[in-house]
């Protein structure tokens, strides 16, 4: 198989990447447990519940500029040191 996911005979295959993840340990028993109970890999287990929340995750919403102040520094500034409210046009 190549990068792509294709093997010798053309045929596109899911290309899996390895990584660790370090959880609690009772989490781990527990994801054991539900491996066990449905005669299945832990990683069988995760990669379906990673698969199911990304596919519930949706985009943010992009800015409409709402509450612009056009003023580069304002976030740095403490509530005390806050600039006089411009007129409005």
């Amino acid at each position: 198989m190549d990068r792509t996911g294709r093997s010798p005979n053309g045929r596109r295959h899911r290309v899996m990447q390895r990584t660790t993840l370090v959880i609690p340990g009772d989490l781990h028993d527990q994801l054991r447990q539900i491996a066990a109970e449905r005669d299945v890999s832990m990683a069988t287990v995760v990669r379906e519940a990673l698969e199911e929340r990304v596919a519930q995750a949706r985009p943010l919403p992009r800015s409409l500029g709402v509450g612009d102040s056009r003023s580069a520094d304002t976030a740095p500034r403490t509530a005390a040191e806050r600039p006089e409210p411009r007129a409005c046009h």
